[in-house]
């Protein structure tokens, strides 16, 4: 089983011309969306967060069970759910707006023990920002890796969110020993200010950068690096589609039996090629929608 631990959120997506046109919610987080994208490509998977009892809670939760997702970790609370307001750009690129002030997902407590089962434990974005569940995120991420298993972390930058920079990047380096898998953008990249080899020798047994249209690159410990170019496909939003690679890459990890760190470097180039398409593939099906709606698995074919 894979764990994705961290926020689930209502995004309001404008559905035409103008910021608010016809705002429509849907469900929404990185976290979230990574383990939607999960069930939808037949990955056992499971949901650790806090969720709101309100509506949107309710909605997040059938949203989950509708993708197979195993929903026993999941925390409830009174706390309303947090809202991000989306703006999509001529380019499909989406930037994003939050209403985060006493919500439920930010009450996160550390779980006594992970799910039977887990074979990796999937973090990032709002999550590891805002307190007191941000700490509670990073002992989770601490205490799984002391204990051997999978890490994968995508920070997933929104710097709206970030009140002091500085800090942040520092907590950043800090998660690294604890890290098996890094994946971020290429914005992400040159927000923190540091290069692939320097997480590599920080920690992470891989890294691997997305390039929008452009592709994918991955770097290994041992020095390698493997890249493939994006899938074309007439771009709607990108909204959901990094969360889409996440789970892909842990979806096909796991299918080549290959979720350990020391696994990452074996791949070589023709394993890595094959993950790379197929996440490829997965993110250009969900750039071909509005909002977060990853592909299943019967429209990405085989790994």
């Amino acid at each position: 089983m894979i764990v994705v631990a961290g926020e689930a959120l209502i995004d309001l997506v404008p559905q035409g011309a103008g910021a608010l046109a016809d705002l429509k919610p849907a469900l929404g987080g990185g976290p979230y969306n990574t383990a939607v994208a999960l069930g939808r490509l037949g990955s056992p998977a499971a949901f650790c967060s806090r969720l709101s009892r309100d509506a949107f809670g309710r909605a997040l939760l059938d949203g989950l069970r509708r993708a197979g997702v195993d929903v026993r970790a999941v925390q409830r609370g009174a706390e309303p759910t947090t809202l991000a307001l989306a703006t999509v750009g001529d380019d499909g690129s989406a930037a994003y707006s939050f209403y985060v002030d006493g919500t439920a997902d930010r009450l996160f407590e550390t779980p006594a023990a992970l799910p039977a089962g887990v074979r990796a434990v999937s973090f990032g974005t709002c999550s590891l920002v805002l307190e007191p569940g941000a700490s509670a995120y990073e002992e989770l991420m601490r205490g799984a890796a002391a204990e051997g298993v999978f890490t994968a972390l995508d920070p997933n930058i929104r710097a709206g969110l970030i009140p002091d920079t500085d800090a942040y990047r520092a907590r950043f380096r800090g998660w690294l020993p604890s890290v098996s898998l890094l994946k971020l953008s290429a914005e992400d990249a040159r927000w923190l200010g540091g290069t692939p080899r320097e997480w590599l020798a920080a920690g992470p047994s891989a890294v691997v950068i997305t390039h929008g249209g452009d592709g994918l690159t991955a770097y290994t410990a041992d020095g390698a690096e493997y890249a493939v170019p994006g899938e074309k496909t007439e771009v709607v939003d990108t909204i959901g589609a990094g969360d889409t690679v996440n789970a892909a890459l842990l979806h096909g990890l796991a299918a080549l039996d290959a979720l350990r760190a020391d696994d990452l470097v074996g791949l070589g180039a023709a394993g890595w090629t094959r993950l790379l398409r197929f996440a490829a593939r997965a993110a250009a099906l969900t750039c071909s929608r509005a909002g977060a709606e990853p592909p299943y698995a019967a429209e990405v074919g085989e790994l």
